[in-house]
């Protein structure tokens, strides 16, 4: 840091009146005693660098007062006024858009006839993390790569219109100019350190029967030169394949990966190989540790959005997306999160209730080993929907009940379902208790046999409220410090499909406005610790 000292003048005037001569014959008037020597007062500049917690993008620090020990030097015991002049930044207003390249723009556009659109290489919006060392830089993460809904010859899917397209983490910087800059791409590999794809799971590990499809609407298949055959030419499937969807950055340089699949939750060294791997999947001999098999029964593109890690980093935090189709399709705001100590593989499962049924929960951020930030949102465009909701709450999990630690009486353990009650699992009971939509009364029944779900202590940014949130998939968190939040979404690599025709993602309806992943930093947010 650069300091600049500026040295105010003590000035002792003495003006003798009686010194001055109005006339030829005027005597001179004795002179006064000298006066007390004055202070200096003295005024320090310090640079401050971007990343500074009162100045995010840098700026100077003012500190005055007065030189009391007359040594030249304003000690910190004689500042007296403190102020700030801060580099202005557009991260709150408008946001700043990440980087991207173009995967292929020859593909007809959907939405606008005639002409082709581009499919964009960003995509960096699935989740994000702080560099555990440079408060100036973070992570963020795609998901399995551009895709559509579609349905062909065998059945419905995705298409997926770059196929070889790998799962990535990119390490990006805020530069001086308020600009983000790429800084490298960590493509996903397995444990022999071949790049991963995107593509779906076997059924064996959560694969829900999501066929994948190339832009010609063909089944992807094992040897994309001969024709498909179920058994000499099958789908081509991807055990190591990921939807990442969450994201840790270790201190030591590592990543753990969160997935929309199995659920999976992978471990990769600083090179992206996997190194550990958990899953509901007991069989999988990858697993470190296994999952509560009631995760397998995960909703389709529904799995574990959100992964964080406690600060001792001993502990990983996973939080479900919605609610489980356990064991069967059960759609409502009952939603999971578990918690995995890494050390001894205990698992404990806490309930987590959405504002409204439909809800995704797409972050979670650890502020301590109980309290945490949770990203709720929906899938509504404001510009279309005034009343869109994209929500971080501050939750707490010391007073909820740990579903692993109940069993006795009407409670039991089921093996495949978890936690059950006269024989149903929990999202059974708040489905089959609902009443004209409303599961007050499903909530009130597991209240009634001690089971609590986390407490929402409070709201902590309504992204429409704060900025006009122009985004429909607002879906990863970054914590900056104690008081600013990074919020960035999934731009869904600029494409979009009407009726399985692919095209470009618009945020207007005007299509002028293309989607592109888009950080904000609020300020002046409290996010200490829930006491």
């Amino acid at each position: 840091m650069k300091k600049l000292v500026i040295s105010g003048l003590s000035l002792a005037v003495m003006l003798a009146l009686g010194g001055c001569d109005d006339g030829d014959d005027g005597a001179q008037g004795a002179a006064g005693e000298k006066g007390a020597s004055g202070l200096n007062s003295l005024v320090v500049q310090t640079e401050l660098a971007a990343g500074d917690t009162q100045c995010w993008m840098g700026g100077v620090r003012i500190d005055s007062g007065l030189d009391k020990d007359s040594n030249g030097t304003l000690e910190s015991a004689e500042i007296t006024d403190t102020s700030y002049v801060c580099q202005p930044d557009n991260f709150s207003a408008a946001g700043v858009t990440l980087p991207y390249s173009v995967l292929r723009n020859d593909l007809q556009n959907g939405a606008i006839p005639g002409s082709t659109f581009e499919i964009r290489n960003g995509g960096f919006g699935s989740d994000m993390d702080g560099h555990p060392t440079n408060p100036m830089q973070f992570y963020a993460i795609t998901d399995r790569g551009p895709n559509a809904n579609f349905t062909g010859e065998q059945g419905s899917g995705k298409m997926f219109p770059t196929p070889d397209y790998v799962p990535r983490i990119g390490l990006f910087e805020i530069q001086a100019t308020g600009n983000i800059r790429l800084l490298k791409t960590i493509l996903l590999k397995d444990r022999d350190g071949n790049p991963i794809s995107g593509l779906p799971n076997t059924a064996a590990l959560g694969g829900t029967g999501e066929t994948p499809y190339d832009a010609q609407g063909n089944v992807i298949r094992i040897n994309p030169d001969l024709p498909y055959d179920a058994n000499t030419n099958p789908i081509k499937l991807d055990d190591y394949g990921l939807d990442s969807e969450g994201l840790v950055a270790m201190s030591d340089g590592s990543f753990w990966v969160s997935d929309e699949y199995g659920p999976h939750m992978v471990h990769y060294n600083a090179d992206g190989v996997e190194i550990a791997r958990i899953n509901p999947f007991a069989t999988d001999s990858r697993n470190l540790y296994s999952l509560p098999a009631e995760f397998g029964h995960r909703w389709a593109n529904r799995g574990m959005e959100g992964l964080t890690i406690t600060p001792d980093e001993k502990t990983l935090v996973g939080i479900m997306q919605s609610s489980l189709d356990n064991p069967t399709k059960h759609r409502t705001d009952l939603t999971r999160i578990v918690t995995i100590n890494l050390e001894s593989g205990a698992v404990s499962q806490y309930l987590y209730r959405q504002e409204k049924t439909q809800n995704s929960n797409s972050a979670i951020k650890a502020l301590s080993d109980t309290s945490f930030l949770v990203l709720e949102r929906d899938g509504a465009f404001y510009n279309t929907n005034p009343n869109a909701m994209k929500h971080v709450y501050k939750i707490d999990i010391s007073q909820a009940t740990d579903l692993e630690s109940i069993t006795g009486g009407e409670l039991v353990q089921d093996a495949e379902v978890g936690l059950s009650l006269n024989g149903k699992s929990l999202e059974q009971l708040i489905d089959e208790n609902r009443q004209d939509g409303n599961t007050d009364a499903g909530w009130q029944l597991l209240a009634s046999h001690n089971i609590q779900p986390v407490v929402k202590s409070s709201l902590v940014v309504d992204m429409v409220a704060e900025v006009g949130y122009p985004h429909d998939k607002m879906e990863g968190l970054w914590v900056i410090d104690g008081q600013r939040l990074g919020v960035i979404n999934d731009d869904d690599f600029a494409t979009w499909s009407s009726n399985g025709v692919l095209e470009q993602k618009y945020l207007d309806s005007n299509q002028s406005q293309i989607d592109g992943n888009t950080l904000y930093i609020i300020d002046g947010l409290d996010l200490a610790p829930v006491q």
